[in-house]
C-alpha cells in the first residue's frame, strides 16, 4: 500500500464557537490526526465534500515514513480530478 485514505475527523467541521465550552470534543475531533504523528508517518488533509449542512469534510492522505512524495502526487492527482479544493463554505 502506498498511501491510506482515511477522515480526518469522526464529525464534519463544526461552526466557529460551537465546542469552544468543550475541550473534551475539541480533542476528540483530532482523534484520527494524532497517531499519524506518533507513528512517525506522513499525512496530508485535503477537502473532499461537504455535509448536508454546508460544512467542510476533510480526508487524510497517509504515506509511509519519508516518502512525502508519494502522499503529495496523490493529493495532487486528487485534486485535478475534483474541484473540492476550491469550493468555500458560506460563513
Amino acid at each position: 500500500v502506498d498511501t491510506l485514505l482515511t477522515p480526518v475527523a469522526p464529525t464534519p467541521a463544526f461552526a466557529l464557537g460551537e465546542k469552544v465550552n468543550d475541550p473534551l470534543q475539541m480533542y476528540l475531533s483530532d482523534i484520527y490526526t494524532i497517531p499519524v504523528n506518533l507513528a512517525g508517518t506522513c499525512a496530508m488533509s485535503l477537502p473532499c465534500g461537504f455535509s448536508a449542512a454546508g460544512l467542510p469534510i476533510g480526508m487524510q492522505l497517509i504515506g509511509k515514513p519519508f516518502d512525502e512524495a508519494t502522499v503529495l502526487h496523490t493529493a495532487h492527482a486528487f485534486e485535478q480530478a475534483t474541484e473540492w479544493h476550491k469550493r468555500r463554505p458560506e460563513l
